[in-house]
């Protein structure tokens, strides 16, 4: 024999009742069933609402019982043959008309009673238990209907006591009687041995179920829902969470105290006694396996078998001096709120007895906050115990699993893994069995929460990173168009799953937190809102997805400031943009220990080099202990390819703007020309080089004519370029006459730093500089004599791009 429960969302419609009755017909044939259904989906709440609509002398409460009325005839003209509808009509027209009756007491009353309140609610069960059982006869199903009040007996009726003597007697009696295939009762209902009605509470048809089962020694009892079980974590808030096959009974108990709402908490105890198998199966997918509870587990690979939690939590807290050392002083503090029955979820208490911390319920927290600050008036007169705080919007996360306490470093994998995220630990609990870790975290956090610690635990395969991106020209549109060629491999060999959820350009900006689709970039951008930095920095922020990642393409001094706001966030950022490396020193140096601080990634390689490793090879000399004495270097690619390809009968303003339409020059090619671009790169060495210095501090020899340094805009400083054809004609007949070549170079040398135009003769390491290429020689205690030399490509939208992606790849495999 098995008993099956049905909850709302099983019996929400005459369309999903008449798949329970499917269901229910199938395992009938084989053997006897009990069968426990909950009210029609969502009917409760009305019931609710309704009685406190009618207290509060509200005529809405008349509107609130006609859509429950509308609710059950609309399923009983859709279950139910014309020619059988009259009767079953009548009858629950006639138990609607007492619910009226009653809720127009309480209106006239202005008084909702515990006892009309459960007289009230448990309508919703036992009208949706005569439906059903009437839709079943239509079928010819063996059915009858009892009345679980009949057989469910409470020793009080304020709270839910089960005088399981008297309940178990009578069930057994009835079980020893019954004749026939089908036992359908309503659940959540019962009565006292005086015979007030009364109700079991929240998840009462669970518990109904649960003793029906222990009563009659069911094989099995199953809870049917509308989800494949008991998931790794909450399947609306994590996609990747999956339904786990077998767990034990304190597995299930942790889960469901935590938020797991497929079964109620006290739903377990009637059958882990009798150890009865629970199965949670989905109606709507029976066929599904399912999760099966029982008293043990074996052969369990993971540590962790699921994350719950727990939303609209407030912190209490009490502290103060006079706690400590005080017998009865938690005794006190308890007591006050169990005859105040306030519902304590979590508890943690200082080691020096100073203060204590727990959890209620959000609508429980002023009512808490009035209780205890009456009980410990004294103490707080006399200062001796501070006055109740209360913090708010907050909520918990709790890991657990039977295995937890075989495996070291668990507690510190939950935390830093939060914290790498910027989600912030208000109160921890963990109890002495290490089956369950617990942390208050701030409600805004929980979906971010949640995705990050399955990631963690559950998807060690792969690790998903958020992109928000901005500048999508030259650089940005490759590196998009990269992210996608590669997006296989990324998932196939580097386990990393890489999404763009937030574009934006100098006009339009866009999100979506599922990802944007990168084959259609474009359009999706076009049809965008307006651009704005820092609404795009706000919107990433309010996203609070976890890995996020900040992609600077531009060289916006705008966009430069804000990189501190995502920093501050946890956020990563990476970036081309020079700018902010090269700001003032206090500046940089508040960015670098922003990163640090919030664990937040600060990666610029491409500042120097494009897709170069030079900043991670200058690091890494650093790291290991080396001290650099030089850097001399050829560091802008535009400037290479410009005068390796000036040559006598070409003209200098031809190159230049082939320089820029291939993408080697910034948007405006004067900061290349000017020196400037190069003295930001050699600045940018020195610092990480470990010298304070500033831009100023650079000495640049200019080779433009003052009239080309003087223009305000791109248009004039090429129209310069033109006019002054003879002063570049007359800077490469030098070079030609000493037989070298013009390179821009740059030198850190001493704590001094300069740029500016060299020859460079035939037997020197940069004479053969070809293209837009870049040549770094670090010299250093380790390379005295012959410099390390990173050399290769320096320019271009390519290599640029690709620059950034292995900063982004490089975040990914931390």
């Amino acid at each position: 024999m098995n008993v099956l429960k049905f909850g709302g969302s099983s019996v929400a419609n005459a369309a999903t009742i008449e798949k329970v009755i499917t269901i229910i017909e199938k395992q009938s044939e084989n053997q006897p069933l009990y069968l426990v259904v909950s009210a029609l989906g969502g009917i409760t709440d009305l019931l609710i609402q309704a009685g406190k609509e009618a207290s509060s002398n509200n005529e809405k409460y008349k509107n609130t019982l006609a859509i429950v009325e509308t609710r059950h005839l609309d399923v009983i003209k859709e279950l139910i043959p014309v020619v059988s509808q009259s009767a079953i009509i009548s009858k629950v027209k006639s138990e609607l008309n007492k619910l009226e009756s009653l809720c127009e007491g309480v209106f006239l009353l202005s008084e909702l009673s515990p006892k009309t309140e459960s007289v009230i609610t448990s309508f919703g069960e036992m009208l949706s238990s005569f439906i059903i059982s009437e839709a079943a006869k239509v079928k010819e199903l063996d059915i009858v209907l009892k009345d679980a009040r009949d057989y469910i007996i409470t020793t009080e009726a304020s709270k839910v006591t089960i005088d399981y003597e008297e309940t178990n007697f009578r069930i057994k009696r009835y079980a020893q009687d019954n004749k026939h295939q089908i036992s359908l009762f309503p659940g959540f209902v019962a009565r006292t041995s005086e015979g007030e009605p009364t109700t079991l509470g929240r998840g009462g048809s669970d518990f109904t179920a649960a003793i029906l089962a222990a009563a009659v020694q069911a094989e099995k009892l199953q809870i049917w829902t509308d989800v494949s079980g008991m998931y790794t974590a909450n399947p609306k808030l994590v996609k990747q969470a999956k339904p786990v096959a077998h767990i034990s009974y304190q597995e299930a108990m942790e889960l469901s105290h935590f938020g797991a709402k497929v079964i109620y908490p006290p739903t377990i105890h009637p059958v882990l006694d009798k150890n009865i198998p629970i199965v949670i199966k989905n109606t709507f997918q029976p066929e599904d396996k399912g999760t099966l509870i029982t008293r043990e587990v074996t052969n369990r690979a993971k540590p962790v078998t699921g994350i719950s939690h727990i939303d609209d939590i407030s912190i209490i807290s009490l502290e103060g001096s006079g706690m400590v050392g005080i017998p009865g002083f938690s005794k006190r503090l308890f007591e006050a709120l169990f005859l105040e029955n306030i519902n304590v979820i979590l508890i943690t208490q200082a080691s020096s007895e100073h203060s204590i911390c727990l959890a209620v319920e959000s609508v429980d927290a002023e009512r808490a906050k009035t209780v205890l600050d009456a009980t410990f008036e004294f103490e707080i007169t006399k200062h001796k115990v501070d006055p109740v705080k209360i913090e708010n919007d907050t909520a918990i996360v709790a890991l657990v699993g039977d295995n937890m306490y075989h495996h070291q470093g668990l507690s510190g994998k939950m935390f830093s893994t939060l914290g790498k995220n910027n989600v912030n630990i208000r109160a921890i609990a963990q109890g002495a069995s290490e089956k369950n870790i617990s942390v208050v975290i701030g409600k805004k956090d929980i979906k971010k929460a949640l995705n990050i610690l399955h990631e963690r635990f559950f998807e060690v395969k792969t690790k998903q990173l958020n992109l928000f991106i901005t500048g999508v020209g030259n650089v940005g549109s490759k590196l998009l168009s990269q992210l996608e060629q590669q997006k296989s491999y990324l998932k196939d060999k580097l386990r990393l799953k890489i999404r763009v959820v937030g574009i934006s350009n100098s006009r339009t900006m866009v999100f979506d937190e599922q990802g944007i689709k990168l084959s259609s970039w474009q359009e999706k951008l076009a049809e965008g809102e307006k651009a704005n930095s820092e609404k795009f920095f706000e919107t990433a922020k309010a996203m609070n997805i976890r890995n996020s990642i900040f992609v600077d393409n531009t060289a916006n001094p705008d966009i430069a400031k804000v990189y501190k706001h995502y920093l501050a966030e946890s956020m990563a950022v990476v970036t081309c943009n020079k700018i902010a490396c090269a700001d003032e020193y206090v500046n940089y140096a508040e960015l670098k220990e922003l990163s640090r601080k919030f664990s937040a990634s600060f990666l610029y390689e491409t500042n120097v080099g494009a897709g170069l490793p030079i900043i991670d090879t200058l690091n890494n000399l650093i790291a290991s202990g080396d001290h650099v004495h030089k850097i001399q270097a050829v560091l802008s690619g535009s400037l290479n390819f410009v005068f390796n390809n000036y040559k006598e009968g070409t003209n200098f303003y031809d190159i230049v703007k082939q320089a820029q339409q291939e993408g080697y020059t910034e948007p405006d090619p004067k900061i290349d020309l000017s020196g400037v671009d190069v003295a930001r790169k050699i600045l940018i060495l020195a610092r990480e080089s470990g010298q304070i210095m500033e831009l100023e501090d650079i000495e640049k020899e200019a080779f433009l004519p003052k009239e080309s340094l003087e223009t305000a805009s791109v248009e004039d400083f090429f129209e310069t370029l033109k006019t002054n054809e003879d002063h570049f004609a007359k800077i490469l007949d030098e070079a030609n006459q000493k037989d070298c070549r013009l390179k821009y170079v740059a030198q850190y040398e001493d704590g001094k730093a300069k740029v500016g135009l060299q020859h460079i003769p035939a037997d020197h390491p940069f004479y053969n500089l070809e293209g837009s290429d870049n040549i770094v020689l670090f010299y250093t205690d380790r390379y005295p004599v012959q410099p390390l030399i990173v050399k290769g490509a320096g320019a271009g939208a390519e290599v640029t791009a690709s620059g950034i992606f292995a900063d982004i790849i490089r975040i990914g495999k931390k």
